[in-house]
């Protein structure tokens, strides 16, 4: 685990290091607490420290398998120090996460081999999350890979959203289809295809709306936006991408049980983690969801926006090289 991987930049090392600041403060603050004064890893300190985990938003299922994991450690090591705890800390969540098969099947902004053109994305997740923006962030990332990007505004019921991602196209340098206020998202989406084809788009970006009051009715709407899409490009959407809040904690948690209930999520992208203390929640949520957190955002900046790495998540939460 000692060096980077390949597609793993000191520079995107040092952007996740400054992103997750402030949860490496309060984490390292709160195992400092948990081992004071104990020369080992006994029954008190394993008790403190799943209240540790818990408290900074890992979730309690999680948290139960991590204290579990080092119990089992300690036993097999029959000594361990408190001054060991935060590698094997590291060490032992890092394999946690390896071993729930949910890797991205993408180490970086490239499309998958012998993907239908266009690659259709659509986006979903509660307003105010950082959903536009991390479209924007997303085509900014895909376009500087070199595909031909477009962007579908179909969450055409405030105005807000159609204007901001419009913004956001200008300053990616991509196109974007829009219609009126109160326009129907699923000739929208259409509309977007229609024109992606004929133009030979490689990624389109969908839009959609942030409602989660009546799942029903977030169903429906979603699957007729996925089925009028599917006219145009049989497999369209390719990827379902669930925005997540991470400064939410545990109501991110919840935000994900609804809409993988509502529909189809099969990747995830958390934001805000440099605004907050709560970072801890991405390793519940990769662990608990079985669905491939894909992205991270760690800042307001247009390329501030990683492909999630778990072993190098953990280890920069833990202070690791």
């Amino acid at each position: 685990m000692g060096f980077f991987n390949k597609l793993f930049s000191r520079e995107k090392k040092e952007t996740l290091d400054k992103g997750l600041e402030r949860t490496k403060i309060g984490v390292f603050a709160k195992i400092a607490r948990a081992v004071a004064g104990k020369s080992k890893v006994d029954d008190e300190v394993l008790d403190n420290l799943e209240e540790v985990f818990v408290t900074s938003d890992v979730g309690v299922e999680t948290t139960l398998k991590i204290i579990e994991r080092l119990e089992q450690r300690v036993a097999r090591d029959k000594y361990v120090g408190s001054d060991e705890l935060n590698d094997l800390l590291c060490d032992e969540i890092c394999q946690l996460l390896a071993e729930n098969n949910t890797d991205p099947t993408r180490e970086d902004f490239s499309l998958p081999e012998n993907a239908q053109l266009p690659y259709v994305i659509m986006v979903v997740g509660v307003n105010g999350v950082g959903k536009t923006t991390t479209i924007g962030k997303l085509a900014a990332q895909y376009k500087k890979a070199g595909y031909k990007v477009m962007l579908g505004a179909a969450d055409t019921f405030r105005a807000a959203a159609i204007e901001q991602l419009d913004v956001w196209g200008q300053r990616a340098g991509v196109p974007v289809v829009k219609q009126q206020l109160g326009s129907d998202p699923a000739a929208v989406a259409f509309d977007t295809l229609q024109s992606a084809k004929a133009q030979g788009v490689d990624v389109v970006i969908i839009d959609t709306a942030g409602r989660l009051h009546n799942k029903k009715g977030l169903m429906d709407e979603l699957t007729k936006i996925r089925n009028v899409m599917k006219k145009i490009v049989p497999d369209a959407p390719q990827e379902v991408l669930l925005v997540l809040d991470g400064s939410t904690g545990q109501n991110a948690f919840e935000q994900a049980r609804q809409f993988t209930a509502a529909t189809d999520v099969n990747a995830l992208a958390v934001t805000k983690l440099d605004g907050t203390a709560k970072g801890g929640v991405v390793i519940g949520i990769s662990d608990q969801f079985r669905i491939p957190v894909k992205y991270i955002g760690l800042g307001e900046g247009i390329d501030d926006l990683q492909v999630f790495h778990k072993t190098e998540f953990v280890k920069s939460l833990f202070g690791k090289n």
